[in-house]
């Protein structure tokens, strides 16, 4: 079976980016709280390809990033991150969640309430159109002759 990427049988990743507000005088928390949930996710969920926080240079926004093998992966990440994400209730407003590939409908909906629960920002789901990954499985080059 051939999905509309063209490839036959293959699951594309899951490209999860949210942006949010850092309430005033939250920062220090909002970094500390950062550091809390990636150890946890990185103890938790070695699938995932990466998970990364950001924050802007006014100190007002944070942007998280993670890349997801496949669906299972971000449905995973939802049921054992939520506790965590609840946290930051008071750290942080949700603008918006922007989801890149096709997620399972129980992941989609768990994005939706991650998003009202912090402040009620928009989830925008993006298709595949075009393009490739260099970081799938590939063989890599042996280092003997």
């Amino acid at each position: 079976m051939t999905d509309k990427t063209g490839m036959a049988g293959i699951t594309e990743p899951i490209y999860y980016i949210d942006r949010s507000d850092i309430r005033e005088g939250k920062l220090a928390e909002v970094r500390e709280g950062m550091l809390d949930l990636a150890d946890f996710i990185e103890a938790r969920e070695p699938q995932l390809i990466a998970y990364r926080f950001y924050i802007d240079e006014s100190g007002t926004t944070m942007t998280t990033v993670a890349v997801h093998p496949d669906p299972a992966s971000l449905e995973l990440h939802m049921e054992l991150g939520g506790p965590k994400f609840r946290a930051f209730r008071e750290l942080i407003r949700m603008n918006s969640i922007d989801v890149y590939g096709r997620p399972s409908p129980a992941a989609a909906e768990q994005l939706r309430r991650k998003a009202e629960m912090l402040g009620g920002g928009t989830v925008t789901f993006h298709s595949l159109q075009a393009g490739f990954s260099r970081f799938t499985d590939r063989p890599r080059p042996s280092s003997r002759p």
